[in-house]
């Protein structure tokens, strides 16, 4: 399999779109502690960032685009998987951002949290917790499945 050299195999790459992307990258550094990848533009127009293993794209909305927090709703929210959700918690709090979920284990298992951007972005960060039957929180597993080992690389 061609790899890609700019994107992890086998990796959800989300896009989120900013008004403000030089003041949102530095935001999502600050508060979340992504790091940069690369970046396009001049003026910047696109940068992939990451935490870990978690990958996104955020990108310049251009003329006309309208954020969440202006449009008064957003239409997704974007979980990471971080292995000390509990220090991230703590990191993003201090920073000042808007906590909208506060730390908590939930009924399935996971300990996690949400936080709002400047632009109204919905973020949840979760570890998981402990093992629990979907059938105890009221959930139907209609295709079970195994994870299966990471391969690395070839070389």
């Amino acid at each position: 399999m061609l790899r890609n050299r700019s994107v992890p195999v086998d990796t959800i790459l989300p896009h989120v779109t900013y008004k403000d992307l030089p003041a949102a990258i530095a935001w999502l550094a600050d508060a979340f502690g992504f790091i940069e990848h690369f970046r396009y533009g001049d003026p910047v127009s696109g940068v992939q960032l990451h935490l870990g293993e978690a990958w996104v794209m955020v990108s310049s909305g251009g003329e006309g685009y309208r954020n969440p927090a202006e449009l008064g709703f957003g239409t997704q929210m974007l979980t990471i998987f971080l292995e000390d959700v509990e220090t991230h918690f703590a990191r993003t709090k201090d920073s000042g951002a808007r906590i909208v979920e506060a730390l908590h284990e939930t009924v399935y298992g996971e300990l996690q949290y949400g936080v709002e951007d400047p632009e109204g972005h919905r973020w949840l960060f979760s570890r998981h917790a402990r093992d629990v039957d979907p059938a105890a929180w009221g959930a139907t597993v209609s295709h079970p499945f195994e994870l299966k080992p990471k391969i690395p690389p070839e070389k």
